[in-house]
């Protein structure tokens, strides 16, 4: 099953919180981030918290945690709609990138500014260049 794959489409947190770690762990491996960078884009600050998520790969998530999962799965999906090179879909968000929207920086760092919305605007820019909104 692929990563963009294990979702229910309503995101009710008893049954979306396991399907949507083991999917953010598996993205975080392929775009290669570290500890504080998968923190900061699930937005938990507590390291325990963090680590016993990745050790069970399960628990409750709030609403919040799994709109930015959700936000950031459809950035993978539509990278590597646009991409169709695996390893150039999963290397750009650490890209250096000319559009306005990142000033000459990568979609990670625009990313990992914390707010969710910077999340969707990253989803919203993609979405875009795949000619849908969807």
């Amino acid at each position: 099953m692929g990563i963009t794959q294990t979702l229910p489409r309503k995101l009710d947190p008893k049954t979306a919180s396991g399907p949507a770690l083991r999917a953010f762990f598996r993205l975080a491996q392929r775009w290669n981030l570290d500890v504080k960078e998968q923190m900061k884009l699930l937005g938990v600050s507590a390291r325990s918290t963090f680590f016993n998520w990745k050790k069970d790969q399960d628990g409750h998530l709030s609403l919040d945690t799994l709109e930015r999962i959700s936000y950031l799965l459809g950035i993978f999906k539509a990278l590597h709609i646009l991409l169709p090179n695996e390893d150039s879909a999963d290397a750009w968000i650490k890209k250096p990138n000319t559009a306005p929207i990142f000033g000459g920086k990568s979609a990670l760092d625009r990313m990992l500014s914390g707010h969710v919305s910077d999340l969707y605007v990253v989803r919203q820019y993609l979405d875009a260049q795949r000619g849908g909104w969807a």
